[in-house]
């Protein structure tokens, strides 16, 4: 779930400067976008305020093993108690203005352009795009979104407004794909926050072996939006 794009791989300019959201004829729409990540590439933009996009090939993929997921033993008390009210697909823009925005020191800029936003929105309206998200009191404080494409879930950005909010959606994540019968969880790049839920990095080559029958699964997509106990969500999780 990638926070950017420097020394990350092969970058391929995807579109001109004037490629924005505001002119969705530039040749590159849902579809286009769809087929990128069915053949293990995918898009991100330098910046905010950068209209371009870039087509992102890293050489080491990151990926969270769904079949060896980890828990921290202090994050599973928090599952356990049910700190958030945990929610799929009612608030995805929300759950990308999150994401796009500033979170500290670490994290001063987005790559989640107009553009970006754009492309997300229209696959979000036809089902391939799915936000979990963490409340409380009816305050949206934590979230992750990803792309949806056959048995493989391509996880795209994270954010947490409360402590361990993005943690806590990750685990639900888990226990519904691994519920529903998907088979791949992309995460971009490895990085040490996902280290610790198990995620491994792979060369590109062997992603792609992996990507092409995870594309052939067919899962029920029923199971993202099941009600799921914290509890149910460590045990799915991890069992």
């Amino acid at each position: 779930m990638g926070q950017g794009s420097e020394g990350r791989g092969r970058l391929a300019p995807l579109a001109e400067p004037d490629f924005s959201a505001s002119s969705p004829s530039s040749g590159f729409g849902p579809e286009a976008l769809l087929a990128c990540y069915a053949r293990g590439v995918f898009p991100m933009a330098e910046a905010r305020d950068d209209p371009r996009v870039f087509i992102v090939e890293p050489d080491q993929r990151g990926v969270i093993p769904l079949d060896a997921f980890h828990i921290p033993t202090r994050l599973r008390r928090s599952v356990r108690a049910e700190p958030f009210d945990i929610r799929v697909d009612t608030a995805f823009e929300a759950v990308l203005d999150g994401c796009a925005a500033s979170q500290g020191p670490d994290r001063q800029d987005t790559w989640i352009n107009g553009p970006i936003r754009r492309l997300y929105g229209e696959l979000f309206a036809r089902g391939f795009v799915h936000s979990v998200e963490c409340w409380r009191e009816e305050r949206l404080v934590g979230g992750l979104y990803g792309v949806s494409l056959g048995g493989a879930f391509f996880g795209e950005s994270m954010f947490s407004r409360e402590r361990d909010a993005s943690k806590v959606a990750l685990v639900h994540l888990v226990a519904r794909l691994k519920a529903g019968g998907w088979t791949l969880l992309d995460a971009q790049f490895l990085t040490d926050h996902l280290s610790q839920f198990g995620a491994v990095e792979t060369p590109q080559s062997a992603y792609l072996r992996r990507l092409k029958p995870a594309l052939h699964v067919q899962p029920d997509q029923s199971a993202l939006t099941r009600p799921m106990s914290g509890s149910e969500a460590i045990e799915r999780a991890i069992g």
